[in-house]
């Protein structure tokens, strides 16, 4: 049996691992694509009289559709402008994350399953970026969205009182009251400023809370006639907090103790802040793009994809012959595996993401051009043709590596500095430079090693033009 080496001439391939690594590929690659376009495969398995296939492998890939973007699903593009006087500057980026989530938990009620709000900063202004797939309603999402942030102190109900709200609920009855705390006077407005510290003897993180003069008041005849009872904090009518009062507290401090991480510390003071200190928002900005506009682009830029790497196919197996064959396989996996990850994640599929991608696809066929071209090199030098497929790969690695590299910090820096759009496509084509390179040098090869044996060493035309024995 012949043996051809990896470019790891320590460690030789055998053609029969080759072929077995070959066959897996394949494999995984049919079942990726099943994963990729469910609806095709459950065609083509009902068209031969699978039904039992298209009803019980299909159902995973029929659970996690891809996520489109606006720009392809049709829906509302809002943009606000946020007045941040009143704030200090070291607190712009954690009051704006906090209004952020606040509006994360409005748009929700629409139903939108995915929606897109960040924070975006141009200059000396801080905006907020919402995007509502497939929401038609502008009008109404605009008032939600708004809306202040409220913030409420609530006190717990007697007991009587709660488990006959409880045992009226089961009747259907009453569901809109909160069977466990009654709202108070004290609201967001009382509290002056939140922070996280650290307890100095068991070093857990606390709640600091400071409440204005007359917040301060109300929350001591609160406490006091809530001692040994819970005090609950509530934003935008869901609990965020429920502290036991241990004793009455004067002067308009206290301290909300709990099992906080760091992380979730900081998030509730960024909630707790939110509603002290709600950040006024204006509307400047909003667009509403519809579907059938979306399906257009979503359309072209498809065909265009299709028609580019039919192009590019033709082209590789035209110029480098039986490599350029294997190439193509190659490209055929690395597009299914690819477009799995889209779905796994989920990403987020916009046009500017497709162009990513087709731009990787691109990437990933310069790889194995430069790969070719150095086994042609080797070649011509008169080398045997499993040398020069171990020499061809190992010489072209180095540049492959080098300027993939290179393209994936500058995505990177896209993605960091880059608005919603510009980061779709920054992170479509990181995935796609990472993906494209394990299928030009391992799918590849390994492709390669499986389709080589003796009797092509005297075939050598086979894997280019101009190449004799």
């Amino acid at each position: 049996m012949p043996v051809y080496p990896t470019r790891d001439t320590k460690k030789p391939m055998r053609a029969q691992t080759a072929r077995i690594l070959a066959l897996i590929f394949l494999l995984v690659g049919i079942l990726l694509g099943v994963f990729d376009a469910p609806q095709y495969a459950a065609r083509a398995f009902d068209s031969i009289g699978l039904h039992y296939l298209s009803s019980k492998l299909l159902v995973i890939g029929f659970k996690l559709p891809y996520r489109l973007g606006l720009d392809i699903q049709g829906g509302t593009h809002l943009v606000y402008q946020a007045d941040l006087g009143n704030i200090q500057s070291s607190d712009y980026g954690n009051s704006m994350d906090a209004v952020r989530d606040v509006i994360e938990r409005r748009v929700d009620l629409f139903g939108v399953a995915e929606p897109v709000v960040q924070v975006e900063k141009s200059g000396e202004d801080w905006r907020l970026i919402v995007e509502l797939a497939g929401i038609r309603d502008i009008n109404s999402a605009i008032r939600l969205i708004g809306e202040t942030p409220y913030l409420e102190f609530r006190e717990a109900r007697p007991e009587e009182e709660r488990d006959k709200i409880l045992e009226a609920q089961k009747n259907k009855e009453r569901l809109v009251e909160d069977p466990y705390f009654i709202p108070t006077e004290l609201t967001g407005r009382h509290v002056k400023r939140t922070e996280v510290r650290f307890d100095q003897t068991v070093f857990q993180p606390q709640i600091s809370l400071e409440l204005t003069d007359e917040g301060a008041v109300i929350f001591e005849e609160l406490t006091k006639k809530n001692v040994g009872k819970q005090l609950a904090i509530y934003l935008d009518g869901s609990p965020i907090s429920a502290p036991t009062v241990q004793e009455a507290i004067s002067g308009g401090k206290a301290q909300i103790t709990g099992n906080f991480t760091p992380e979730s510390a900081k998030e509730l003071v960024g909630r707790l802040n939110a509603g002290a200190l709600p950040v006024p928002i204006t509307l400047i900005v909003q667009q509403s793009v519809e579907a059938s506009l979306g399906q257009e682009s979503l359309n072209r830029s498809l065909q265009a994809a299709l028609i580019g790497f039919a192009a590019v196919a033709i082209f590789m197996i035209f110029w480098y012959r039986l490599l350029g064959v294997l190439a193509v396989l190659a490209l055929l996996l690395y597009t299914v595996l690819v477009l799995a990850i889209f779905k796994a994640i989920p990403v987020t599929v916009t046009v500017a993401g497709i162009a990513g991608f087709v731009l990787s696809v691109g990437m990933a066929v310069d790889a194995n051009v430069l790969i070719f071209e150095r086994l042609k090199e080797e070649l011509r030098s008169g080398k045997m043709l499993q040398d020069a497929v171990l020499e061809g790969f190992g010489r072209a690695w180095t540049s492959i590596r080098d300027s993939n590299v290179s393209s994936i910090i500058t995505s990177l820096i896209l993605y960091w500095l880059g608005t919603s759009v510009v980061k779709g496509f920054a992170l479509t084509l990181i995935i796609g430079i990472l993906i494209s390179m394990f299928s030009a040098i391992s799918v590849t090869r390994t492709l390669l090693f499986a389709a080589m044996s003796p009797r092509m060493q005297k075939m050598r035309v086979l894997f280019m033009s101009g190449i004799s024995r």
